[in-house]
């Protein structure tokens, strides 16, 4: 299987974990995509809350309902990808400069499933850059404090603004994002706290402990991983 395929795999399984009435968390990505053409097709009496605009327009266009986080009671199921899946379903999440909307959905969920290829299962996290999201004004400041941080956990390599046809990428909050090629992250949870300690970070794609179960596809089918 490719890559592809295998995200369309994890999406598919997951769509099945969806039942009518739910309030369904949706992910931002590519391999999130599949997951919600796979419950567009399901036909299911449900409200979706989405991770991004794109998110909510390939949801509506798909015929399921889209409310705002905080419009419905609390999500039953979120369901989304990630860059990387490390040990205990830690992940880095923040490819697609969706994280804090991400962040804010997993966490008003009652259930998190983490979908995605082969590929982004690692030993260790910190091979894909790690995304901050960082408010626009005076964000080169900022990235002075998050270098600082950064240093008190012993991790040298200096952030970098992520750019798109040699502009700046915003979020749909309007913020800009910073990417950090770490190498290799052995204390993730002293790292997420540093992070979030900078004036001027509003959140990072670190997300630990927030992923209930991985539906991860192989070439031998799609495997769960828990905790």
């Amino acid at each position: 299987m490719s890559a592809e395929d295998q995200k369309r795999a994890a999406g598919e399984a997951a769509a099945a974990l969806v039942q009518p009435g739910m309030v369904v968390g949706l992910g931002t990505g590519s391999t999130a995509a599949w997951f919600v053409r796979a419950l567009g097709a399901r036909k299911l009496d449900i409200v979706g809350v989405a991770t991004s605009r794109s998110t909510a327009t390939l949801a509506q266009e798909l015929g399921i309902r889209v409310a705002e986080l905080g419009e419905t009671g609390p999500i039953d199921l979120t369901v989304d990808g990630a860059d990387e899946i490390g040990p205990a379903l830690s992940l880095i999440k923040g490819g697609g400069a969706a994280l804090l909307r991400e962040k804010l959905v997993w966490e008003a969920s009652r259930r998190c499933v983490v979908i995605a290829d082969a590929g982004k299962r690692v030993p260790r996290l910190g091979a894909f850059p790690l995304p901050v999201e960082v408010v626009a004004f005076g964000h080169r400041t900022t990235l002075d404090r998050i270098c600082d941080a950064l240093s008190e956990c012993d991790i040298g390599a200096a952030p970098r603004q992520r750019l798109k046809d040699g502009s700046p990428v915003l979020t749909d909050g309007g913020n800009v994002i910073y990417d950090i090629a770490c190498g290799r992250i052995d204390a993730p949870a002293a790292l997420a706290a540093a992070l979030k300690s900078v004036t001027g970070v509003v959140d990072h794609g670190l997300f630990l402990d927030l992923a209930d179960l991985a539906l991860v596809a192989t070439d031998a089918g799609v495997v769960e991983i828990e905790p």
